[in-house]
C-alpha cells in the first residue's frame, strides 16, 4: 500500500504534469482538514525529487467551490508586477469578486500578457474548495501557459484507487466519447430514479479532462476522467432527482425542477435542501444549469466524493452555477456538481437523428 501511494504521488510530477527540474511549482492548499494538510505536504516532499523550485502555500478556506483565491495567492502565482498593476488600476478587487466587466477583463488580460513570463509554471491546487471554475485558473492556463492540476476534496483513498488508472487507455476512451458528443447539437438524459432532462450544446465544444497535463496551458482534475461542456444557457428543461450530495448519500432524494436553463424549485425533505436553497437565493446565476459531464475513469468507484464520483465510467454529472471558464456565459462564485447513476444518454443531431451514447450506464460506442 505504501509503495502504491508513493508511486501515485510521484506520478503526479512524472506522468500527469511531466515537471522539469528548472520549473517553478506551487502547491496550493486551504488546509481545510488534517487530510488536506497531510496530502499537501506529501505532495510537496515528493515534488522535491522532480524540481528545485517548489513552494507550499496555504490560505484560509473560501467556503464554496468556484470562489476566487485570495489576493496573496494571486501574487504567488502571477508575481508582484502583475498584481501591483491590477491593484493600481483598481481591477483586482472586482476580479476577485467575479464582478468585472468584459471590457475590464480584457484590460486585465493585457496586463497579464505583458508579464506572463513571471507566472508560475505549474499549479497543484489541493484546496478543499475547488478553484477549477475561477478566473485565477483560467487566466493562468490561457494566457500564462501554466499547467494546472485541480484536486478539490482529494483524499488518500484516491491514491490507491482512481489515481491508479491506465492514463493512456483512459485518454483514448475519453477522446472517443468527446468526438462523438461533438457531432451532435442536443442531448436527452434519463435515469432509473426519475431524472429526465433535455438540453442543447449547439455552438458549444465538449472538452476532455484526462489527467494528462503535459502541454503548455493544460488543465485537468486529478483524479481525472470526463468529457464535459457548458449547455446553451436557457436550453435545459426537466427534473433532476438528486440522491448524492458532494460527500454523502442523502437520507431522502431531492428534486430540482428545471425550466429554461434554471432551477425553478427545489423539492424534498432533507437538510441539504436548506443549504441548496440558500445558495440558489444568493444570486440568480447560481441557478444556471452550468455543465454536463460524462465519466470515463474505470478505476473510479466511490460515490461519496464528488471529485471521484463524477469521473466514474458510465455516470453523468450536472452542475449548477458558473460556466464562464469552459465556454459558457455565466459568471458567479458558485459551482456545484451532482452525479447521476445508470443514465441513458441520447444524442440528437440538427436533423433529428438520434444516437444512444449510454444505455443504463453502459457505453454504446466502441472505446478503449
Amino acid at each position: 500500500m505504501e509503495g502504491q501511494i508513493k508511486k501515485a504521488v510521484n506520478n503526479i510530477f512524472k506522468i500527469n504534469l511531466a515537471v522539469k527540474r528548472t520549473e517553478k511549482v506551487i502547491v496550493l492548499t486551504d488546509e481545510f482538514n488534517k487530510e488536506t494538510r497531510k496530502i499537501g505536504k506529501l505532495v510537496r516532499e515528493a515534488g522535491k525529487n522532480h524540481t528545485t523550485n517548489i513552494k507550499y502555500i496555504k490560505y484560509r478556506p473560501t467556503g464554496c467551490h468556484g470562489v476566487e483565491p485570495p489576493e496573496e495567492i494571486w501574487t504567488e502565482a502571477f508575481g508582484d508586477n502583475i498584481c501591483s498593476k491590477l491593484k493600481q488600476k483598481k481591477l483586482l478587487k472586482p476580479l476577485l469578486l467575479k464582478k468585472i466587466s468584459e471590457e475590464k477583463l480584457k484590460e486585465v488580460e493585457g496586463i497579464v500578457k505583458a508579464h506572463k513570463k513571471e507566472a508560475v509554471d505549474v499549479v497543484i491546487a489541493l484546496s478543499f474548495y475547488s478553484t477549477s471554475h475561477t478566473r485565477f485558473r483560467d487566466i493562468l492556463n490561457r494566457i500564462c501557459g501554466t499547467r494546472y492540476a485541480s484536486m478539490p476534496l482529494f483524499d488518500g483513498l484516491m491514491l490507491t484507487g482512481a489515481m491508479g488508472v491506465d492514463w493512456q487507455k483512459m485518454l483514448g476512451r475519453t477522446m472517443t466519447i468527446a468526438n462523438m458528443v461533438n457531432k451532435y447539437d442536443d442531448m436527452e438524459i434519463k435515469t432509473p430514479n426519475g431524472t429526465f432532462i433535455s438540453l442543447s450544446k449547439k455552438g458549444r465544444q465538449a472538452y476532455l479532462d484526462t489527467g494528462v497535463i503535459t502541454k503548455r496551458g493544460a488543465f485537468s482534475n486529478l483524479p481525472a476522467g470526463e468529457v464535459f461542456f457548458a449547455p446553451l444557457e436557457g436550453s435545459a428543461t426537466g427534473r433532476l432527482v438528486v440522491e448524492w450530495a458532494p460527500t454523502r448519500k442523502l437520507k431522502k432524494p431531492i428534486t430540482l425542477h428545471i425550466e429554461k436553463g434554471m432551477v425553478k424549485a427545489v423539492e424534498g425533505k432533507e437538510e441539504y435542501v436548506d443549504y441548496l436553497e440558500r445558495k440558489l437565493s444568493e444570486q440568480k446565476e447560481n441557478r444556471n444549469i452550468a455543465e454536463l459531464g460524462i465519466g470515463t475513469n474505470d478505476k473510479a468507484t466511490r460515490p461519496d466524493n464528488i471529485l471521484e464520483s463524477e469521473k466514474i465510467l458510465g455516470t453523468i454529472h450536472i452542475a449548477l452555477g458558473d460556466n464562464s471558464s469552459f465556454g459558457g456565459k455565466v459568471r458567479t462564485s458558485f459551482h456545484q456538481d451532482f452525479v447521476f447513476f445508470k443514465p441513458t444518454v441520447t444524442l440528437i443531431s440538427r436533423n433529428g437523428a438520434r444516437s444512444v451514447l449510454l444505455k443504463d450506464g453502459k457505453l454504446s460506442v466502441s472505446s478503449q
